[in-house]
């Protein structure tokens, strides 16, 4: 599986990226090598492999359930104190400098 150069400068627009001549050379390089794995990876029989739905690890104790918490409802009541700090804040957002020009 070869991705073309014309796919590394597709993808580089996509994101906004200018790459040199010696920068595409390298990403369609590693790319390639990414996209040559995830088929080795396609290939593998997982059909016999149950699915997880989550991952338990288990503690110092050996108990597989106490890196689990309850799910309650907590209070998160500190926007305000947050942007009372910003220099330049508009409830409830953070002002910023424009970064983007296109």
């Amino acid at each position: 599986m070869k991705i073309s150069r014309e796919e590394v400068l597709r993808v580089a627009e996509l994101a906004h990226l200018e790459l040199s001549d010696a920068e595409v050379t390298k990403y369609q390089q590693q790319l390639d090598s990414i996209l040559e794995y995830i088929a080795k990876l396609n290939a593998v029989d997982t059909s016999n492999v149950e699915p997880m739905a989550q991952l338990l690890t288990a503690d110092a104790s050996g108990d597989p359930n106490a890196a689990m918490r309850d799910d309650v409802i907590a209070s998160c009541d500190v926007a305000e104190k947050i942007l009372a700090q910003a220099p330049d804040a508009a409830a409830p957002y953070f002002r910023v400098p424009k970064v983007i020009d296109r």
